[in-house]
């Protein structure tokens, strides 16, 4: 049984406590590995690590063609390493492979972008009034606290570690507790790449011990996080004792508005996608079905239809797309929120049961799962389900549209389908989100922006955004004519 072990200093470490978790595949509820379970002293361990190497300019002080050259050869070998990895990936988090074989692509991409972008010109120079030249530069932030979820375990790993690294900061991460494995597997790669000791570091553990001690401590300057609002407050909070920088990308409760003149296949096909890609475990899932009432009917008979065909299985298995749940809890969750829906009046139309399939009865899988009849209060539509659970909802024209678009304390992401292209920049430019397709759904590139409004979080990821949150603006002031002020006469 593999031993999975924390990366602290440059050494490979088991929990100080002793500890350890049972790793499991979601698909079948087999043991895959098992992880050191690291506390509060390990993660003290690990911040002591990183500021001592940010501290010694080991990193920080590299130029940046140099820091660029290992993240390219970190993206080398994970392209090297691909299947391996994205097969871990799927045995691990459940996803369908062909879904963790583009993940690991990207994350290859999202290394090369940012050891791409550190290279260029960055910063700016100032006019003021002589004799005096203004500078104003970027410099890191320090000691970079990350704490990522479970739904993307690599990608969302690199969203995070790419720019930070770029940008000359020291990290110490924490993956999720059920899903480790492959940011285990990048770290051994960081090992290989020849990554400065106690540069990168890695934590294994719980949210309330490794995840509260990173947000608590005064030795860390920036905490990222994605994950639940709720757990974003918290770590908020901790965050003040010394204000530290943060970056939070938090929930979501993502319209999909579909207007009468949109193209119909094209508009199925991508509801389908916005809802069910990765099970619905997507923080910018199109949760929310908007439909323009004269075509509800007709676009519910065909959205069901096509819903009914997907394929689902075991994520490893050619030919499945849609895998199971993560663990046993959140499947929990999932079932409770159908069971809500029912409560609450919404009609269900399909499925809203768990699946015990042949060979993998112990698996999480739920069925794809629709609801119409919504009303604005029912849990189903206000409340982030994280599961193919879709809620559709109706409007009469363009304001109903948007008014019913953003009544939401979310504003992560949202699309719009319609063949006229003015009305859909008009309601884009209306809606409350951070993140918006046209005709489209769900595209994510390393170049773009990522995060949202309201209590979908602070900040922004990937883009030259991505690299600005990784680190500090500093103004300089240069006299070119050194020589007394005289303010004062004597």
């Amino acid at each position: 049984m593999p031993e999975l072990n924390m990366y602290i200093d440059g050494q490979w470490l088991g929990a100080r406590s002793g500890s350890k978790r049972q790793i499991l595949n979601p698909a079948n509820g087999e043991i895959i590995a098992i992880a050191a379970e690291g506390g509060r002293e390990d993660a003290r361990l690990a911040i002591l690590s990183a500021r001592r190497a940010f501290d010694s300019a080991v990193w920080s002080e590299v130029s940046p063609a140099e820091r660029a050259k290992l993240l390219y050869l970190v993206a080398d070998l994970l392209e090297e390493h691909a299947e391996e990895i994205a097969l871990l990936e799927t045995k691990n988090m459940g996803k369908p492979l062909r879904e963790s074989r583009f993940d690991v692509a990207d994350a290859a991409a999202c290394f090369r972008y940012y050891a791409g972008l550190i290279t260029k010109p960055m910063g700016q120079v100032y006019n003021v009034a002589d004799p005096v030249q203004g500078l104003v530069v970027r410099e890191p932030v320090g000691v970079c606290g990350l704490i990522v979820p479970w739904n993307y375990p690599l990608l969302m790993s690199v969203w995070k570690i790419a720019p930070a690294l770029a940008a000359g900061n020291s990290i110490v991460l924490k993956p999720s507790e059920l899903t480790p494995v492959t940011a285990v597997r990048l770290f051994r790669i960081f090992e290989d790449a020849g990554i400065p000791q106690g540069v990168a570091n890695l934590v294994l553990g719980t949210g309330p011990e490794v995840g509260q001690e990173l947000a608590e401590s005064e030795l860390v300057d920036l905490i990222a996080f994605t994950g639940g609002t709720a757990t974003g407050r918290t770590i908020m909070k901790a965050a003040a004792g010394n204000m530290k920088n943060i970056s939070l990308e938090l929930g979501g409760k993502s319209p999909n508005i579909v207007f009468a003149d949109a193209d119909f296949e094209t508009a199925v096909d991508y509801a389908l996608f916005a809802i069910f890609a990765n099970q619905g475990q997507v923080c910018a899932a199109g949760s929310r079905l908007l439909l323009e009432e004269s075509i509800h009917d007709r676009f519910v008979e065909r959205l069901v239809e096509r819903a009914r065909q997907i394929r689902i299985g075991s994520g490893d298995e050619e030919g499945t797309e849609m895998g199971p749940l993560v663990s046993a809890g959140h499947m929990e969750k999932v079932l409770h929120y159908i069971e809500l829906g029912k409560r609450e009046g919404a009609r269900l139309v399909l499925g809203g049961q768990r699946l015990k399939l042949k060979g993998l009865e112990n698996g999480y899988f739920v069925e794809p799962t629709i609801f119409t009849d919504t009303t604005p209060e029912m849990s189903i539509v206000r409340d982030e389900i994280f599961g193919p659970v879709l809620a559709i909802q109706t409007f009469k024209d363009e304001p109903d549209a948007i008014r019913v678009a953003n009544d939401s304390v979310y504003g992560l992401a949202a699309g719009v389908f319609t063949n006229d292209n003015a009305k859909a920049l008009r309601v884009v430019k209306k809606l409350r989100a951070g993140i918006t397709w046209i005709n489209t759904f769900h595209n994510t590139y390393n170049e773009a922006p990522w995060g949202g409004y309201k209590q979908s979080g602070i900040g922004r990821a990937l883009g030259t955004f991505g690299l600005d949150a990784y680190t500090e603006i500093k103004q300089i002031n240069i006299n070119l004519q050194v020589q007394p002020i005289g303010w004062f006469e004597n």
